[in-house]
């Protein structure tokens, strides 16, 4: 579907959810929609790319808490049922659950929001390694590093949408 065809209400059941419980996103880029100026999927990436990138760092956050933990039990979005479970998280060990509650928990205590990583083609072992290493990752920097792995799995959405 070519972004510019459907109607406003369209687009953002449609492209909405490609960020994290974040339609402001979609909202943003609306206007460019409707002139028919992102009817190619890299020039629309590339334009919700720069919308979250515009804006504050306070609404940088919300996206980013609106993210769930992963391999957690409590519900979340489609897409991001259908990534974890991509990933294999669905299928956690009791050892591998365990070390992922350690991880999150310590994580968030850390950085005041949930750890944030593109599952696609990543092992249990490849996620539960980067959460070690990211853990010791100053708040600036984990902060970007959130935000440009939800770009990735905003691509990978756009990409299945597309």
């Amino acid at each position: 579907m070519p972004p510019s065809a459907p109607t406003h209400a369209d687009f953002i059941a449609h492209f909405g959810p490609v960020y994290e419980a974040s339609p402001w996103v979609a909202e943003g880029v609306w206007p460019a929609v409707e002139a028919g100026r992102l009817d190619q999927p890299a020039a629309l990436a590339e334009a919700m790319r720069a919308e979250v990138d515009a804006a504050p760092d306070e609404m940088k956050l919300s996206l980013i808490r609106a993210h769930p933990e992963l391999a957690s039990r409590t519900r979340m979005a489609e897409a991001s049922v259908r990534e974890q479970t991509g990933a294999g998280l669905d299928q956690c060990s009791a050892e591998e659950f365990a070390a992922f509650q350690r991880f999150n928990a310590a994580y968030n205590a850390k950085f005041g929001f949930p750890f944030i990583i593109a599952v696609k083609g990543l092992s249990r072992g490849d996620i539960l390694a980067a959460f070690e290493a990211r853990l010791g990752n100053d708040p600036a920097i984990e902060f970007a590093t959130a935000i440009a792995q939800i770009h990735r799995i905003a691509s990978f959405r756009l990409a299945d949408l597309t």
